[in-house]
């Protein structure tokens, strides 16, 4: 991350900018991560997320070598393509006794290897000496676990925090621990192998003798427990081959997909190893937590859209969503938490402060739109996989979540779904722009509540309708019909209230008094993409969001240029955001507008091969593209974040026209198209129920040929030029 920005050729600082390389890495495997500077180590440098992170409690806040008194010169550092590895590589300064040279800097080489399974940290650490002369060093090991709840790492002050307990030392183990003011033991154990020296609770030295030209290896181990857990330590080659085979498991599971464009291809690979990375298996199957450092757990919102990406290449993942959440939907009124029955969680955190109550977000359901969302997954997933055996499952959690909409969502029976928090420590604004400053007028005068935001009526409406279709599948015909009639109406009284002919499109909400905020923004996008939109208003709301004041270049600014609260630096009112943009891209192609999708397609590609590996990040500033400038990066977003990572597959089913129709069973491409940096997409190992297919499509001159490389069982492949 930067966060250096240029402005009108002038250059500013965050006052927070730290003074040294603040770049990260990052590694993650269900519900522990670690955060690292470039050297693989953490400590003091960057924006103070580095760590090892447990549950949302961090258990290790330093970890640092130095190799006789002095610390490693820097070769390379790299994420392996797949995520599964941290490789760094190092060597040393001069290293002196006295007067007298006894290591030439360039002469050792150190290989550092790091991964995390199972709530463990695994370090593998190569000693090459390519000196004449014999070497004996000591290993510095400096350690230190703050057990800080993650939202204490994000500033959070406490009044009280629980207590640290005696370390406890043993052979070549320590173990610090802490117990929380939750009554619940946290403990990081830390093990060493090789000549151990000197062990504490901040320092580990060990001994390393080396001849000429030999290599040692040394071990270190750092596991995480939470209260009675237990693990298993395994051996580090052990550890990696656990993670190659999970890997390649969840490979099998989805389709692949190889462009003639390797830089493109780039893009796609980081972006499914960023999203393998931060899915979780939990006890109802594969979850994509939100992003890295900030948002690593359950985001019902998050979670549901980065299914909805990646639904039509890994159905797998839509399913574990679906049933996650159907699990953790609200069955009673609280409003400590937002809660109200049929509510489809907003966020669910693990930690110390979360389980006392200290933030309410333990389980947290200040959200509107994840519930009429959560519908729209169901209804998409039976569309993708003729599932209705899971879909009876889930069907009395979708018809809670159809009556939330209409009772306690629509409290003033007004035919939209609004919002108002229900205590003073939620979320203020419930939206996915959930900044307390996002809704507002023309003038910048705050919207009160409650709020009716304009893409959410258009979630509410697209779920009607696939609910509708559940219900006929389920033999319900009379709710169908019922439900497919209040869609129509919601339709009608939406293109009438929102529609705001001075600006050409549709308001951002409407506020507690039914009266239109009349700003331009990117809500738009999402009204496209499900369907509400009257087709009289669709090219006016294409073009406003296309509009100079809108596109910056990369993608479509949050709130326009112009409006009274727009900002390119802020986090929701002038921001770039991928998957937002992404979701624009499919609904212009839904309105016919393929030209347009193609120009948010290239944008998005381009700000990708900018970046580090190519990894979109949460958001990026929305300053102007500028030739041969990267986009402006935002200080604190999540990298990977994993409806960043999704959003280039949601962009290639937008172009392509694909869907899909379980019950004939069909494969359509209604007039796809291609990017111009694209001559062909190979779409392999695409399977419905009914079998699996391989496909290339080619782009000519005029349109996008369709060629069937393999295909197994009763699939029609349907082309539309």
């Amino acid at each position: 991350m930067e966060d250096v920005i240029l402005v009108n050729d002038q250059w500013y600082f965050s006052a927070t900018s730290p003074r040294a390389d603040a770049r990260t890495q990052v590694l993650k495997q269900g519900d522990t991560f670690a955060v690292f500077d470039r050297r693989g180590e953490m400590g003091k440098s960057g924006l103070g997320e580095q760590g090892l992170y447990h549950l949302g409690m961090r258990h290790l806040d330093q970890w640092e070598i130095l190799l006789n008194g002095r610390r490693p010169m820097l070769l390379n550092s790299t994420i392996k393509e797949d995520n599964s590895l941290l490789v760094v590589e190092c060597t040393t300064p001069d290293i002196h006794d006295g007067n007298e040279v006894t290591l030439p800097k360039g002469t050792l080489h150190v290989f550092r290897s790091i991964t995390v399974q199972d709530s463990i940290l695994y370090e593998h650490l190569r000693l090459t000496n390519y000196s004449r002369n014999p070497l004996e060093l000591v290993i510095e090991y400096s350690y230190g676990a703050d057990f800080h709840d993650m939202f204490e790492v994000r500033g959070a002050h406490r009044a009280r925090r629980g207590e640290a307990l005696p370390p406890e030392i043993e052979g070549k183990r320590v173990t610090l621990g802490y117990r929380g003011l939750d009554d619940v033991v946290r403990r990081t154990i830390i093990e060493f192998d090789g000549e151990v020296l000197q062990l504490t609770d901040r320092i580990a030295k060990v001994r390393v003798r080396l001849k000429p030209g030999q290599e040692q290896t040394l071990h270190a181990t750092i596991g995480c427990l939470s209260g009675n857990a237990q693990f298993c330590v395994v051996s580090y080659a052990e550890a990696v081959e656990g993670t190659k085979t999970r890997l390649r498991r969840r490979e099998q599971q989805r389709a692949r997909i190889v462009t003639s464009n390797e830089q493109f291809n780039h893009w796609i690979d980081r972006s499914l190893a960023d999203l393998q990375m931060l899915t979780t298996e939990t006890v109802y199957g594969s979850y994509p937590y939100a992003g890295v450092p900030w948002f690593s757990t359950p985001f019902g919102r998050d979670g549901i859209i980065t299914a909805l990406q990646t639904l039509w290449l890994d159905p797998e993942l839509s399913r574990g969503a679906l049933s996650f959440l159907a699990a953790t939907q609200a069955t009673e009124k609280d409003p400590k938490s937002d809660a109200e029955p049929g509510k489809i969680l907003h966020e669910m955190r693990e930690g110390e402060m979360s389980a006392l109550g200290e933030v309410p977000f333990r389980r947290y359901y200040g959200t509107v739109d994840a519930t009429p969302l959560f519908v729209v997954l169901a209804g998409r997933y039976f569309r993708r996989t003729d599932d209705l055996a899971f879909i009876r499952d889930i069907w009395p959690n979708i018809k809670q979540a159809v009556n939330w909409m209409n009772t306690y969502g629509d409290a003033d029976g007004d035919g939209f779904v609004e919002y108002q928090r229900c205590n003073d420590r939620g979320l203020v604004q419930q939206g996915w722009k959930d900044s307390d400053d996002s809704i507002f007028h023309s003038d910048g005068s705050p919207a009160e509540g409650p709020i009716a935001l304009c893409e959410v009526q258009g979630y509410v409406y697209e779920a009607k309708l696939l609910a509708a279709e559940l219900a006929e599948a389920l033999d319900e015909r009379d709710w169908a019909a019922e439900l497919r009639q209040q869609a129509a109406v919601l339709k009608e009284y939406f293109n009438e209230k929102f529609w705001v002919r001075s600006i050409n499109t549709f308001a951002i909400a409407l506020d507690g008094r039914k009266r239109p905020c009349a700003v331009r923004s990117s809500n738009t996008g999402h009204l496209l993409y499900n369907g509400i939109v009257d087709a009289q208003h669709a090219g006016a709301v294409a073009e406003t969001l296309m509009s100079e004041q809108s596109f910056n270049g990369w993608g479509i600014r949050t709130i326009a240029e112009g409006e009274a609260r727009y900002n390119p630096m802020s986090y929701h009112n002038g921001s770039v955001w991928p998957h937002d943009t992404g979701i624009a891209a499919a609904g212009l192609a839904r309105y016919g507008d393929q030209s347009r999708a193609l120009q948010l397609v290239s944008g998005l590609f381009e700000a990708s091969q900018y970046l580090d590996n190519a990894r979109l990040p949460e958001l990026f500033c929305g300053f102007p593209r500028l030739e041969g400038h990267s986009p402006t990066l935002y200080p604190v977003a999540c990298s990977p974040q994993a409806w960043a990572a999704g959003a280039v597959f949601m962009l290639l089913q937008a172009c392509l026209g694909m869907t899909f129709s379980p019950t004939k069973p069909q494969i359509c491409f209604d007039h796809p198209r291609l990017p111009e940096t694209l001559q062909w997409v190979r779409i392999s190992n695409l399977r419905m129920k009914q079998g699996m297919v391989n496909m290339t499509l080619r782009r000519h001159p005029r349109d996008v040929g369709l060629n069937i490389d393999e295909k197994e069982g009763d699939i029609d492949i349907v082309l539309i030029a």
